[in-house]
């Protein structure tokens, strides 16, 4: 598998707490890529609680490919996140930056999926849609893109246009099957199967909403007792089986082959 994409259609669903929690329990070596336009590094300000002071980001990527030197300059742009075997490619420091990546993502989207060579896989944090500078091409590039959102009715509201958008686009660029859906607290109030047949989009997996444990990961809090069993950390090892599995069946289908149903994922 190789790369991964994490969106939002509205509000603060916890797209960066999950793009953070899913690299640094993933069972192979990620790199996470804050790619949200906002700027300003949630996740070095966050889960690495300023500590970490990076020489390069995506800006320096956007300068190094205009030099054809793009691969080169991934490795050297990446902070390694100390006792995972996870890295982070720190995104923009100011909201004004996002513009001049524009012509970035593109080439970026075919250098990251050209990790999986190297047994890397990519996981990245796109933000919210359709934001000034939004990663696109990173998005119809995916071989899974999850539109991260609650189980409540403003977020069905929100994402029921997004949905139709996006699936449009990857039936463009022959992805159709690469959508689906990561819930933050099902069942509230709708469930994983009240939510698919609205979006007509398949629910890959489900997160608990367990805003305690999602501090450790969005502001580097202190992990609660029993961290390691709370229903959050729980979740995404299932989440990391059902996209293991859906990008499997995906490729499966791509290639002919007869494709098993993904493992874990939601109806």
């Amino acid at each position: 598998m190789a790369l991964i994409v994490l969106t939002s259609a509205s509000g603060s669903p916890g797209v960066t707490a999950s793009a953070v929690g899913l690299a640094l329990t993933w069972p192979r070596p990620a790199l996470l890529v804050e790619a949200d336009p906002t700027g300003g590094s949630s996740i070095l300000a966050g889960y690495l609680r300023g500590q970490t002071a990076p020489a390069s980001s995506l800006i320096d990527l956007a300068l190094a490919h205009r030099h054809g030197q793009l691969e080169q300059a991934i490795p050297e742009a990446t902070v390694r996140i100390e006792g995972t075997s996870a890295a982070l490619l720190p995104g923009t420091r100011s909201h004004t930056q996002a513009p001049s990546l524009v012509s970035l993502w593109e080439p970026l989207a075919a250098a990251l999926k050209s990790l999986e060579r190297t047994g890397q896989d990519v996981i990245v944090d796109a933000g919210r849609l359709g934001l000034t500078g939004f990663p696109e091409p990173l998005l119809y590039a995916a071989d899974l893109c999850l539109l991260t959102m609650r189980s409540d009715l403003v977020s069905l509201s929100g994402a029921r246009s997004w949905t139709q958008t996006l699936r449009a686009g990857f039936e463009r660029v022959g992805g159709c099957a690469s959508l689906g859906l990561l819930m933050v607290g099902e069942g509230d109030p709708y469930s994983a199967r009240e939510v698919r047949k609205v979006l007509q989009t398949p629910v890959i997996a489900s997160l608990a909403w367990d805003p305690a444990v999602a501090q450790v990961f969005g502001r580097g809090a202190k992990a609660p007792r029993k961290f390691d069993t709370s229903p959050l950390v729980r979740g995404l090892s299932a989440a990391r089986d059902a996209i293991d599995a859906t990008v499997a069946a995906d490729r499966a289908e791509i290639a002919g082959q007869p494709a098993r149903s993904p493992m874990g994922a939601r109806a």
